[in-house]
């Protein structure tokens, strides 16, 4: 993250996001799959020795370079794309918010007050009850606990999208986007993003 200067004078923070570019590595039709899709690689590997050999066989078929990422995008025709074209931020450049997706950051193990926001015990000296869950189930009848009681646990490393951040700049050349506020993930996680 970092911060820009509007142009009415106000500090705005935003994530800069490496936004391709992206090589279309294979094309979805609704005769052969049964969905339209495309399937676009990122962040080509330099050393070959580290593809394996179904993979190998899987670029040599598209005619592109190796890449570290693959991941499939749905879209309305297939046909309007070829193989090895190459995805730039430049699709981008007209669109005013888009939804970005990545896995949060991982907190380990973690009570319910952080976790799940409760609010807690009274503080003072005379409690015994500060930072527990409180009552989690039910006498005689059921004599269970329930499914999905928010209990304290692994928290983090979860599938998080965060909709509509507005875009605030489009640099074709280094291809990066700049958006309002916060992504999902650490320093040089791997996100996707889509028009909201």
């Amino acid at each position: 993250m970092t911060q820009v200067w509007s142009e009415d004078d106000r500090l705005i923070p935003v994530t800069v996001i490496q936004a391709g570019p992206c090589v279309v590595t294979q094309i979805k039709t609704m005769d052969k799959e049964g969905y339209e899709a495309i399937q676009i690689g990122f962040d080509p590997i330099k050393k070959l020795n580290k593809v394996n050999k179904p993979m190998t066989g899987h670029f040599e078929k598209s005619g592109v370079t190796p890449t570290r990422v693959l991941r499939e995008v749905r879209v309305a025709s297939g046909a309007s794309y070829e193989l090895g074209q190459e995805i730039t931020v430049d699709l981008l450049s007209e669109v005013k918010k888009v939804d970005v997706t990545g896995i949060s950051k991982g907190k380990g193990f973690a009570g319910v007050i952080k976790r799940h926001n409760f609010s807690g015990g009274p503080g003072g000296h005379g409690a015994h009850f500060h930072r527990a869950p409180g009552s989690v189930g039910q006498c005689a009848t059921p004599s269970r606990v329930f499914k999905g009681m928010r209990l304290p646990g692994h928290m983090g490393v979860d599938r998080v999208t965060v909709k509509n951040l507005e875009v605030i700049k489009v640099d074709s050349e280094q291809n990066l986007l700049l958006v309002k506020g916060a992504v999902p993930g650490g320093k040089g996680a791997l996100v996707s993003v889509r028009t909201a």
